[in-house]
């Protein structure tokens, strides 16, 4: 049975995608549409992360059929952009600093 996104989940992934893609702005290309990408590094086959475990990604950067999307070629994406777990601690600090402004 699939478990509904607590409020909080549902709250942080609407932030984070609200940053927009962090390639495309890493690339120096700006802000950009995303959707979520939940992290695959240290999951299981079947797993998937935590709904906090997640990344912005433009829709070529996650699912393209080619290089430049994650699911297409993990390997060649991470020596390009930096690996999950970099983009994951940079997506919080960026989700923790979007969060400060709005107070």
């Amino acid at each position: 049975m699939i478990k509904s996104k607590t409020k909080e989940e549902r709250q942080w992934l609407s932030d984070v995608a609200e940053l927009g893609c962090i390639c495309c702005r890493n690339m120096g290309l700006g802000a950009s549409r995303a959707e979520i990408h939940h992290v695959r590094t240290g999951q299981g086959m079947a797993q998937r992360a935590s709904h906090t475990e997640v990344l912005p990604l433009c829709p070529p950067h996650h699912r393209a059929c080619y290089e430049t999307g994650f699911h297409a070629s993990p390997k060649s994406w991470q020596e390009i952009h930096g690996s999950e777990i970099e983009l994951l601690e940079q997506t919080k600090q960026e989700v923790m600093e979007l969060r400060a402004c709005r107070v």
